[in-house]
């Protein structure tokens, strides 16, 4: 479900703008960075506490 919503997300933003997702998917990671190379994202992924994900993805 992250992936679904940022992708739609992203769609509203233009070129060069950061969206920033948290996650506790453990798939999140894969996912995102398969979509963003897919799309021509950047995507950055940083482990918080409590197993979080912080995904930065740049839009292409």
């Amino acid at each position: 479900m992250p992936l679904l919503m940022a992708k739609r997300a992203l769609t509203a933003l233009p070129s060069g703008a950061v969206l920033e997702v948290l996650s506790t998917d453990s798939g999140s990671e894969r996912d995102f960075e398969s979509f963003a190379r897919l799309a021509g994202h950047v995507v950055e992924c940083e482990r918080l506490p409590d197993h979080v994900l912080r995904l930065t993805i740049t839009k292409a």
